[in-house]
């Protein structure tokens, strides 16, 4: 006998989809920080252009991380919000000062593969579930960070 919570999506599945999106927003809390960093720290011919591309990227990570954590609330979790915790289970690791932009661009694209196949299991996830909202979330963030691998990709020759 399966009980339901507050949104009438089944109690057993909702947990394991609040850990994975805990996961998530764990490996996109050290994926923004890089990215800070590298914002921070880029040097070189490609200066001006990276120094914004970056704070676009983390712009977003910022909005993405609070939807996830909301995501997780309206399920009837709550967010790990613990940086110590974050670095001990994101896949995604802490980086070192990076000032070379083809190094942190190859940062940011070992960063969205990481996201993407999480987001991935995820979809699959809140789809067996039931659950069209963070279906919808997922496959808005998926569709966008497959082009944004194309873009970032592109810009190094790849």
């Amino acid at each position: 006998m399966s009980t339901e919570n507050r949104i009438g999506l089944d109690s057993d599945k909702v947990k394991e989809l609040a850990d994975k999106l805990n996961n998530l927003l764990a490996n996109y809390s050290v994926f923004y920080q890089n990215t800070r960093g590298f914002h921070w720290n880029i040097k070189g011919d490609s200066f001006f252009v990276l120094h914004e591309k970056f704070e676009e990227l983390y712009d977003d990570l910022k909005v993405k991380i609070d939807e996830v954590a909301e995501r997780i609330l309206t399920l009837g979790y709550t967010p790990n919000h613990q940086y110590s915790k974050y670095v001990e289970v994101s896949d995604i690791s802490e980086s070192g000062k990076v000032t070379d932009g083809k190094e942190a661009m190859n940062h940011i694209l070992e960063a969205f593969k990481v996201t993407l196949k999480i987001q991935r299991e995820i979809l699959e996830l809140s789809d067996d579930t039931g659950d069209e909202g963070t279906n919808a979330l997922m496959s808005d963030y998926i569709s966008e960070q497959e082009k944004l691998v194309w873009m970032y990709a592109s810009y190094l020759n790849k």
